[in-house]
C-alpha cells in the first residue's frame, strides 16, 4: 500500500471548519473566558491552560471518574487526567470521603499523623526504599532532593537527560544542540547558565553518561526513568543497567522520578523493571488530585543525610510550612490504599494495550508514516514511522499544526487528549468503550485527511 501523505492545505481547510464548530458549541465558555480575562492572565488561572486547541479553553462544571461535563453541558472521555493529577480518576469516592473527613478533624498543624506513618510504609513496600519526606509538588520534591545530594557529595553539579521533564527545577530546562548545552526553548526567566549547574546527555547515550560522569562534579543524576514529556522515549536493553554502574563508579547518587512513569505499574518503573535507585520522587497523582508528593532515599543514603543535616533545618531550603500537612497525607492514604491498588494497575495496562492496538490498526489501515508508543497505561503516538530513541528525535518530529487539528477534531467529539502532545493515560474509572471511543474519532480524523 501507498504511504499516506498528509494535504496541508486540506488540513487547514479543516481546521477552520473545526474551529468554528467549537465556537458554535461552547458559547457559555466563551462568555467566562471573556469575563475571565478581566482579572486572570490571559484569562485562565494557570496560564498552561492556554494550550488547549480551541479558541480558549472549556470550563469545566463536573468532573467524576474519567470522565467530565463542561458549561455548555457537553460530556468528555478524559485521556488527559490533569497530566497525570487525576490518574487516579476525578475525585474517586474513597479519596472525597477521606478528604472530606480531615477537612473537619484539621488540614494542617505542622505535625505528624498516624497517615504518615501508613503513607512511608506503603511507598516502602511499593518501591524499597526505607525512608521517605514529604512534600506537595514533584517540583519540590525534585529540589529538596538536588540539595541533598549537593550537601552529601560535595558536588555542585546535576546531570539530565535532554529534553527531560521534572516540574519547574531551574537545573533542568536543557537540551543539546549539536553537542552543546542549551536552554529548552520557550524556557521563561532562567536565572543562571546552565552550564553553571547541569550536565546533560541523550537518553540512551552510555558513552555521553560515561564522558559526563568522568569530571567528577556531578551530586546525582536526576531521570525519568523513560521520557514522558517530549513523547514517550523507552530506554533501550541494558542503559539502566549501564547507568547503574556508572553513578556508582563515579560516585554520583541516581535520582529516579516516578511522578509520570507510575504508569509502568503500582511500585513504578522502578519496580517493574528491578531498578535501584539512591532517591526516588514521586508527585501528582499520589494524593488522587490534592497537592501532594513524596521522595524517598536509600538506607545508605538515608544515613549520610542524617550525619550531614545541620541542627535548625526551616529554613535550610528543604521542607515547607504547608509539606506534609494532614490533608496531603490522608489523600495519600486513600489513593495508595484504595484507588491505584496492584489490581487497578493491571486493568488500566490491559486498557493501555487496547488504546495502543487501537491507534496502531488505524495507522496500518491508513499506510501512515506515524508510530505508537505505550508505557504502562499510558499511550502516545507520533507522525514518525520508528520510535523516537532520543529526545531530539521526539523533539524533531513535533507537528504543532498536525497536533492541534487531532486535539480539537478530537474536542468537538467529546475526547480529550493531553493538550501538549498526542498522549493518553488510563485511570481505574476508564472502560473498554471510552479508549474504543477514540479509536472511532482517531479514524474519522486520519480519514477526514487523507479520504
Amino acid at each position: 500500500m501507498k504511504e499516506a501523505v498528509i494535504d496541508r492545505r486540506r488540513l487547514r481547510e479543516v481546521m477552520e471548519r473545526e474551529a468554528t464548530r467549537f465556537l458554535d458549541e461552547h458559547s457559555r465558555s466563551r462568555e467566562l473566558f471573556e469575563r475571565a480575562r478581566g482579572s486572570l492572565l490571559s484569562g485562565v488561572p494557570m496560564h498552561w491552560m492556554t494550550e488547549w486547541a480551541g479558541a480558549y479553553p472549556v470550563f469545566v462544571q463536573e468532573a467524576r471518574g474519567a470522565r467530565f461535563v463542561d458549561v455548555d453541558g457537553h460530556e468528555y472521555v478524559d485521556f488527559c487526567l490533569g497530566d497525570t493529577g487525576a490518574m487516579a480518576g476525578h475525585s474517586p469516592p474513597a479519596v472525597a470521603d477521606a478528604v472530606g473527613k480531615q477537612v473537619r478533624r484539621g488540614i494542617t498543624v505542622m505535625l505528624p499523623s498516624e497517615d504518615a506513618v501508613w503513607c512511608g510504609e506503603e511507598l516502602t513496600r511499593r518501591f524499597g526504599l526505607p525512608s521517605w519526606q514529604f512534600a506537595l509538588t514533584a517540583t519540590d520534591a525534585n529540589r529538596f532532593t538536588i540539595r541533598l545530594a549537593r550537601e552529601i557529595t560535595s558536588r555542585p553539579k546535576v546531570l539530565v537527560h535532554a529534553w527531560c521533564y521534572h516540574g519547574s527545577v531551574d537545573e533542568t530546562f536543557v537540551v543539546l544542540e549539536e553537542g552543546a548545552l542549551r536552554l529548552r526553548p520557550h524556557t521563561i526567566g532562567a536565572p543562571v547558565e546552565p552550564a553553571i549547574t547541569t550536565r546533560a546527555v541523550e537518553i540512551n547515550d552510555v558513552d555521553g553518561l560515561e564522558r559526563e560522569l568522568a569530571q567528577g562534579d556531578v551530586a546525582c543524576v536526576l531521570i525519568e526513568p523513560a521520557l514522558t514529556n517530549i513523547g514517550i522515549v523507552l530506554p533501550e536493553p541494558g542503559y539502566h543497567e549501564a547507568l547503574r554502574d556508572l553513578t556508582k563508579r563515579h560516585g554520583t547518587l541516581l535520582v529516579i522520578d516516578e511522578t509520570h512513569t507510575i504508569c509502568a505499574g503500582p511500585g513504578g518503573y522502578t519496580r517493574a523493571y528491578d531498578l535501584e535507585p539512591d532517591f526516588l520522587t514521586i508527585g501528582k497523582t499520589i494524593g488522587g488530585g490534592i497537592p501532594a508528593a513524596a521522595y524517598g532515599f536509600s538506607e545508605s543514603v538515608r544515613d549520610r543525610i542524617l550525619a550531614a543535616m545541620p541542627p535548625q533545618t526551616d529554613v535550610g531550603g528543604i521542607g515547607g510550612t504547608l509539606a506534609g500537612n494532614v490533608l496531603s497525607l490522608a489523600a495519600i492514604r486513600a489513593t495508595l490504599g484504595d484507588v491505584l491498588a496492584e489490581e487497578a494497575f493491571s486493568r488500566m495496562i490491559s486498557l493501555g494495550e487496547r488504546f495502543e492496538a487501537g491507534v496502531a490498526g488505524v495507522i496500518a489501515e491508513h499506510a501512515l508514516p506515524w508510530s505508537v508508543t505505550r508505557l504502562g497505561c499510558r499511550v502516545e503516538y507520533w507522525p514518525r514511522p520508528e520510535r523516537a530513541r532520543t529526545g531530539a528525535e521526539a523533539a524533531g518530529a513535533a507537528d504543532a499544526e498536525l497536533d492541534r487539528f487531532l486535539h480539537l477534531f478530537a474536542l468537538n467529539r467529546g475526547v480529550l487528549m493531553t493538550p501538549f502532545h498526542n498522549m493518553a493515560l488510563m485511570c481505574p474509572d476508564t472502560t473498554d468503550s471510552d479508549v474504543d471511543r477514540h479509536t472511532e474519532v482517531f479514524a474519522e480524523a486520519v480519514s477526514t485527511l487523507t479520504g
